[in-house]
């Protein structure tokens, strides 16, 4: 058997190899690594996904975003471009039978909300076991059931007592120059319920009113967060909010939009202030996302196989 002949040249070179590996391991740099957001953008839209294609994707999805916040803004902008369809979320029983979390359509309040449980899922099963958590209320027994009743149906509701959307419109501006108004959320002006809940609830309710929607408000707004629309000509319903959707880089808004018919990206300042009209709202409250515990109480229901997305 023939054996390498070992120059003065190729030993020179394994040395320079070994000093180059030295170095770099004592000066801990890594090897360039793709942008996380080019490596987004290669990806299959989300509903033109699989349950599969999803359980293969959200693993990666956080070993290139492991920072929370990050992994909610970059969900959201994967999402951009899905269609828009309202009230489709559901329990997968009656009286709503549509499924507890989906990817192929979205409304505003569907595409927050199953973003952040998206954002922190490692399979769609997981996904949907933290929807059950962010999108009902606990039982007297502290036990979260999906059911119709205990949904939070309303946004204002959701935003002051729900522990993972939580309101700081109040930290952004002096309280003085905050507006206020005292709702009974579910109830209207003729005395009826606007939902079937055998449920109701007095809120007084402070936002941002528009004088104070501006540039240097948008400056003070964690790097992503909520936004919720009050909408003063839905009062008399018993609801407060008519909008929401997400606010990235303290600029642009992410929102399932009903005129565009899909979610877009828009700068918020232009959004809601149109050069042809005035505001369509009466002001905005903000809020942040925060993570759900390690550990949660959920209890099992018999669930369709319906994924919301395509097989």
């Amino acid at each position: 058997m023939n054996r390498p002949a070992f120059t003065k040249k190729n030993i020179s070179i394994t040395i320079l190899i070994s000093m180059l590996l030295l170095l770099l391991a004592c000066t801990g740099k890594k090897a360039p690594t793709v942008d996380p957001y080019i490596w987004l953008e290669q990806q299959p839209k989300p509903w033109k996904m699989s349950t599969e294609q999803v359980n293969a994707f959200l693993p990666e999805l956080g070993k290139h975003f492991p920072d929370f916040q990050e992994r909610i803004k970059a969900i959201a902008i994967w999402r951009i471009g899905t269609p828009y369809e309202i009230f489709k979320l559901g329990e997968e029983q009656a009286p709503d039978t549509d499924p507890i979390i989906r990817l192929d359509v979205s409304d505003c309040t569907g595409h927050v909300l199953t973003t952040l449980a998206f954002g922190q899922a490692d399979t769609w099963t997981h996904a949907r076991q933290n929807m059950i958590q962010i999108h009902y209320k606990r039982s007297t027994a502290g036990v979260k059931q999906p059911t119709y009743e205990s949904r939070w149906h309303f946004t204002a509701d959701r935003i002051r007592s729900n522990p993972f959307t939580v309101d700081i419109s109040q930290s952004l501006i002096p309280h003085e120059k905050l507006d206020s108004v005292t709702v009974i959320l579910n109830h209207k002006k003729d005395g009826k319920e606007l939902l079937p809940l055998d449920w109701e609830r007095k809120l007084q309710v402070f936002f941002i009113p528009n004088d104070q929607i501006n540039a240097e408000l948008m400056s003070k707004l964690p790097p992503v967060c909520g936004v919720a629309f009050v909408k003063p000509s839905f009062f008399d319903q018993g609801i407060v909010i008519g909008h929401e959707g997400m606010i990235i880089d303290q600029s642009d808004l992410i929102h399932a939009s009903q005129s565009a018919g899909e979610t877009v990206r828009i700068p918020f300042l232009d959004y809601y202030f149109p050069k042809d009209g005035k505001p369509f709202f009466g002001g905005i409250m903000i809020y942040t996302f925060k993570p759900l515990p390690k550990t949660n109480t959920i209890k099992n229901t018999s669930a369709t196989t319906t994924t919301g997305i395509t097989s």
